[in-house]
């Protein structure tokens, strides 16, 4: 079973091995295609919420919402000229570079981690595993939402 890792202790392990990629310029045009993405997550995941309690459908509600704040997250670093194709690393490389945000590091390796168990090994996820994580996943989406938008206003 995989060791948890510190927020600092997966950036310098993904700083050692070259995950992250530094840009020279910033693609405003690539992060508002980002931040249309992810609101269309968002909004496609909030449709579904009238589901059932017991339907498969709530991994699809689940991974919606993850990629939303994924999306939103990269969107957020390209302004630091920064992207990962590695999650783990992205998620770290935010909680060590923007600590004012005051960001959960063991709440992004949650939602990753079941993302992860849905995506790639058949994992379902329930309606009570949505819950858990709804409120904080809401705040970190209407917050890099509009971070991002803070940005963008401010580009000439």
């Amino acid at each position: 079973m995989p060791q948890f890792k510190t927020s600092k202790e997966m950036f310098h392990e993904c700083e050692t091995k070259g995950f992250f990629d530094f840009q020279h310029d910033t693609d405003i045009m690539k992060i508002k295609h980002m931040l249309s993405i992810a609101l269309g997550d968002e909004k496609s995941g909030q449709q579904l919420m009238t589901l059932p309690k017991q339907t498969i459908e709530w991994s699809t509600i689940y991974k919606l919402h993850y990629d939303a704040l994924h999306q939103l997250v990269e969107a957020f670093l390209r302004f630091d000229n920064v992207k990962s194709n590695n999650h783990q690393c992205l998620f770290a490389y935010l909680c060590e570079k923007h600590s004012e945000l005051d960001l959960d590091w063991r709440f992004f390796e949650k939602i990753r981690t079941k993302r992860n168990g849905i995506q790639y090994y058949g994992t379902p996820t329930t309606q009570q595993d949505w819950k858990e994580i709804e409120t904080q996943t809401k705040l970190y989406i209407t917050t890099f939402k509009k971070l991002v938008e803070q940005k963008l206003e401010k580009q000439p």
